[in-house]
């Protein structure tokens, strides 16, 4: 973050600009963070993100990240063969937080289960890898 903050104020970028680009990326992050669809990883490597480009290139990263997670998820769904199951647990948390008004850890409830608490995650970096590699190459 130092790198990218120091070569944003030596370049056209200001001291403010990078600021508010580390800020957001922050700010929308640590709420996924808080309900565990983040890891704290994914959080600092938006905001590090967030120090070399500019507001603009985040949300393009960002978008692309989650664009290519998706990808990710349902090809893991597919090769798992769980994805009613996945769903269904889905829409019970979801259904679960609008009847309590609470949000609390997604799949907090598996960790005794570590196998499936393990099979029902992605590595969140490699999406955001290549979103960022896609958008430094002029893909989108």
């Amino acid at each position: 973050m130092v790198i990218g903050m120091a070569g944003g104020v030596t370049s056209d970028r200001g001291l403010s600009d990078i600021l508010a680009s580390m800020l957001l990326a922050f700010l929308l992050m640590y709420p996924l963070y808080m309900i565990g669809a983040l890891g704290a990883g994914d959080v600092k490597l938006f905001v590090m993100i967030g120090s070399f480009q500019t507001v603009e290139d985040f949300f393009s990263i960002l978008a692309g990240a989650f664009v290519i997670g998706a990808g990710f998820s349902l090809i893991k769904l597919v090769v798992e063969k769980n994805g009613r199951e996945r769903f269904r647990y889905f829409f019970s948390y979801l259904y679960e937080v609008w009847q309590t008004g609470h949000w609390r850890i997604y799949g907090e409830d598996l960790k005794q289960d570590y196998h499936t608490y393990c099979k029902n995650k992605i590595h969140f970096a490699v999406p955001i890898l290549f979103s960022a590699v896609c958008r430094i190459g002029g893909l989108f």
